[in-house]
């Protein structure tokens, strides 16, 4: 009788677990990998996975409500990483870990956001408003952030809008890939690789530039050269310059001077080894080409943090400038003066097109928000996110086209990046180029591996085929950001040109598709919504076309 009031599991054993045994007895039944529901059919639980079951359910009915000592022991339950959710259709899904100790709160989420979305387009945006127009310009940023904003709520909430399938470990390309077949999966690739190898392009340009200026500046001062006053630029201790005055008011001032060498040579040794489009591309090319080889990019990833510092000393640097130059403005609503711009031009498209790419960050946005802790905060918080974006690109346009010294200068002279109105021997410009510089070699591999890891991973099936698969790839990608350093750097129509060809795809039209499929699947989609979303489509396909005409 001792015995049979003995409890059939010793006590001292699991004496101080509690917590875990509650939590085992919430583990989900283990299924064998073969029939995990994936892109193949699905097939019914193994028989070998329905017994774990009925003894995981067998044990549970013996513990009661205040005896936890008959939980299921450990034999039973499965490993963490081997745990499937059972489905009554006969399907099973893999549970992902969701320890809430690896989740971030909603603060570092919001600023992780930011940081991602804060690149080169900053640079471009003050240049962007002054092609629209200024008070066009303003609207037009707030209204292409809220829109950009909505899409990539869209891409956010796409996976969750599938049925019956795990969509956990999904990006929005594997959306494509279900909603459109193969070619929403490469088409969504190619859009992809437009976006990245833009950018990286758009990088080569900006550090053959900071490289030039960097350069400049030591050897002016290794050498006590003065830099005489140009006759297109300000005096005093916060000087601005005009390096392309468009002397024909009539002409077009965009492309043609980007063919200009970035400084002529008179025969100086120094100016004609260290020219900003004819050598400083190739010396790159020594430091940047083996760098984009290296296996694993996880060293550079280190460095990341140097984007916030960049960031922040660029709206410090932008602040202490408007504070000194003061604010230099006048309204004139369509027809143009002698030193200013109307407040509506023509031109706007391109303003659209560098805030398409400004705004984006629709393919990497569900990977993001899946380390927030708060799942239910993901759309506030993605909300605050682009606030906070479109505030700082508010703050740096305004401020830098607000203050641009008209007269004696005109407006139309704020170059594509405006740290380019700042004569070289500027020392916090100097200190802010410096900084933009280092950080754009550390981030330089990063954009190169995830290239890589894309587009050889789709077409190899391996990240790394081999060497020399990989030295092929980047040679392609490296060659195309010297070409375009020497032939034409103007980072304005590089980013514009990128952000509306990838925008078309990942911020406009997919989304737009995916949602009104999603809604009519589920016999909700109404005419005002199919309508709205069409639209969205409309808006897509004539900002990339708009590009052309510019």
């Amino acid at each position: 009788m001792e015995d049979d009031c003995q409890p059939l599991l010793n006590s001292d054993s699991h004496r101080g677990s509690t917590d875990s045994l509650d939590l085992k007895n919430k583990r989900p039944f283990h299924v064998e990998p073969r029939n995990i529901v994936d892109d193949d059919p699905q097939e019914r639980v193994s028989a070998e996975a329905a017994i774990l079951n009925s003894r995981v359910h067998y044990y549970s009915r013996l513990t009661g409500s205040s005896d936890r000592l008959l939980s299921p022991p450990n034999h039973v339950i499965p490993t963490p990483e081997e745990i499937y959710v059972y489905s009554p259709l006969g399907t099973a899904f893999k549970v992902t870990g969701s320890d809430g100790l690896s989740k971030n709160p909603s603060i570092i989420t919001i600023f992780a956001i930011w940081n991602t979305m804060m690149g080169t387009s900053i640079l471009s945006i003050p240049w962007g408003i002054k092609q629209a127009g200024f008070t066009l310009g303003v609207l037009l940023l707030v209204f292409t952030g809220l829109l950009m904003l909505y899409c990539c709520y869209i891409v956010l909430r796409s996976p969750r809008a599938i049925p019956y399938v795990d969509t956990s470990e999904w990006e929005f390309p594997d959306v494509c890939r279900y909603y459109f077949g193969k070619f929403g999966q490469w088409s969504s690739l190619l859009f992809s690789m437009v976006s990245l190898i833009g950018a990286m392009v758009v990088y080569w340009v900006l550090m053959s530039n900071f490289l030039y200026n960097t350069g400049q500046f030591i050897y002016n001062y290794a050498h006590n050269v003065n830099v005489s006053d140009s006759e297109f630029g300000t005096n005093g201790s916060d000087r601005v310059i005009c390096p392309y005055p468009n002397t024909d008011p009539g002409g077009n001032l965009t492309f043609s001077t980007f063919f200009i060498s970035g400084n002529e040579t008179d025969g100086n040794s120094f100016e004609q080894w260290w020219s900003k489009t004819n050598t400083i591309p190739l010396y790159l090319i020594v430091l940047l080409l083996p760098l984009l080889c290296f296996r694993s990019a996880s060293f550079f990833a280190r460095f990341t943090f140097l984007g916030t510092i960049s960031v922040v000393y660029l709206i410090t640097l932008v602040t202490i400038k408007a504070v000194r130059l003061g604010f230099h403005l006048e309204f004139h609503w369509f027809l143009p003066t002698q030193f200013y711009v109307p407040e509506l031009r023509l031109l706007f498209p391109q303003l659209t097109g560098v805030l398409t790419l400004a705004f984006f960050i629709h393919n990497c946005i569900i990977t993001l928000m899946k380390s927030n802790r708060n799942q239910e905060n993901n759309v506030r918080d993605l909300s605050v996110a682009y606030l906070l974006v479109g505030v700082t690109y508010l703050y740096v346009g305004v401020l830098i086209f607000a203050a641009f010294p008209s007269p004696p200068l005109s407006k139309d002279c704020i170059e594509p990046n405006f740290l380019d109105n700042f004569p070289s021997d500027d020392v916090m410009v100097f200190v802010a180029r410096g900084f933009l510089l280092f950080q754009m070699i550390t981030v330089y591999p990063l954009l190169g591996y995830l290239v890589r890891v894309q587009m050889m991973g789709q077409i190899f099936g391996n990240h790394y085929p081999s060497f020399f698969h990989v030295l092929a790839l980047n040679i392609l990608i490296v060659g195309s950001g010297v070409l375009v350093a020497r032939f034409y750097p103007n980072i304005g129509s590089i980013i514009r040109f990128s952000g509306a060809t990838c925008g078309l795809a990942l911020v406009f039209v997919f989304p737009a598709l995916v949602h009104m499929i999603s809604l009519r699947r589920q016999g909700l989609l109404r005419w005002p919504s199919a309508v709205f979303h069409s639209l969205l489509i409309v808006l897509g396909v004539a900002n990339l076309l708009a590009q052309f005409f510019m």
